[in-house]
């Protein structure tokens, strides 16, 4: 026979091995019932009229996601389908509720099989919502460098850095800007319908029409801007009547053409270098940005650089400023960015800084013996 102490301690082993924690725990925390998603196809969508003028769409979507979801209703129980993004795809904008837009989708593009459905906000942003954010700014299209036209290299960084800055960092630069302020030449007249330059004899000189200019691009009008005092270049606005285009001419009194000088922006232009400088919405991507070296001999403008950025529009270019010779400062939009519905979109500010020696050249020293054989 086992002693006592033995058979206790046996029977205490088999009370615990006994115990089963595991069926507690199930009493306990029982599964939640899972809710099944029904399969859906573009059928189950409200079919609708497809956009065919985009500027009816209040507002256009956005999404870096590889794939978004389509719910039937705004409501995240709501039915949905997974579909994948494609770059080609517009997401038309046309209600916003708490957590989804309402949007108009034409299936593969085809805009007689057009639906409506929800997406949520946090798959998409707003063009009136869009940002910098990261954004690659130094992306660009193409550039040309002193003539020399480049179209593989897609970086800005050949020919300096951009960045993202504050408003209040824009605004501190612009109290310190070094291109001049345009100013109006009491010399320059409008008489009528035409821009007179009226020199200290009283001599009337003809500069030209101010509006209702026929031209092969049909009808020009022309707006005084100013005058560069260092330069002493008037200033005016071109305007074509057809399109939205817009150009800066510039006259001299002293010159017997007439405005063989253009720049597609409003003109930065630098003391002492001479630089004619601009910034400007690129009509197909981006915006264009241009410096341009003016030789008063010849009356012309010699090309330095012009770099098609991809990422971002100009929201102003007459407030674009040069901080130093090398620093250059912009008011700009992303590229895709619109208002509507009552909301502006967000501005952003950037800070293009050149390389130091971008446009220095060594200097060749004729050598009389370099056809020498050797």
């Amino acid at each position: 026979m086992k002693p006592l102490s033995q058979f206790f301690i046996s029977s205490m082993v088999v009370v615990f091995v006994g115990c089963n924690p595991q069926n507690k725990t199930s009493e306990t925390h029982k599964p939640e019932a899972e809710i099944t998603q029904k399969n859906i196809t573009f059928a189950d969508f409200k079919k609708i009229k497809g956009v065919d003028n985009v500027q009816d769409v209040p507002f256009q979507l956005f999404t870096r996601l590889d794939s978004v979801r389509f719910f039937v209703a705004p409501d995240k129980d709501a039915a949905h389908l997974k579909i994948a993004y494609n770059k080609l795809d517009n997401y038309y904008g046309f209600e916003e509720f708490d957590d989804f837009y309402s949007i108009h989708y034409s299936i593969n593009n085809n805009i007689s099989n057009s639906i409506e459905a929800f997406v949520l906000k946090s798959e998409f942003t707003a063009a009136f919502d869009l940002t910098l954010q990261g954004v690659d700014l130094y992306e660009i299209r193409s550039s040309v460098f002193k003539k020399s036209q480049d179209v593989k290299n897609k970086s800005f960084s050949t020919y300096g850095t951009i960045t993202e800055v504050s408003e209040q960092e824009f605004k501190t630069a612009s109290n310190k800007r070094i291109d001049e302020v345009l100013i109006k030449d009491p010399h320059v007249i409008l008489e009528g319908n035409k821009w007179l330059y009226i020199n200290s004899t009283t001599e009337k000189k003809l500069i030209t029409q101010h509006e209702n200019v026929s031209t092969e691009d049909g009808l020009l009008s022309y707006e005084y801007i100013g005058v560069s005092p260092y330069l002493y270049l008037q200033v005016f606005k071109e305007s074509s009547m057809e399109t939205s285009d817009t150009y800066y001419s510039f006259y001299n009194v002293k010159s017997t053409a007439n405005f063989q000088l253009f720049t597609a922006g409003y003109p930065q232009i630098l003391p002492k270098k001479n630089w004619i400088s601009y910034i400007v919405s690129n009509n197909d991507v981006g915006s264009d940005f241009a410096i341009s070296t003016y030789v008063a001999e010849s009356y012309n403008l010699e090309d330095l650089l012009y770099v098609n950025f991809t990422k971002f529009k100009i929201a102003d270019g007459t407030k674009a400023f040069w901080a130093d010779d090398e620093t250059f400062y912009a008011e700009v939009y992303p590229t895709n960015s619109a208002s509507s519905n009552g909301k502006k979109q967000k501005a952003a500010f950037i800070k293009i800084k050149l390389k130091a020696d971008l446009f220095r050249m060594k200097k060749k020293y004729y050598n009389p013996y370099s056809n020498w054989p050797n």
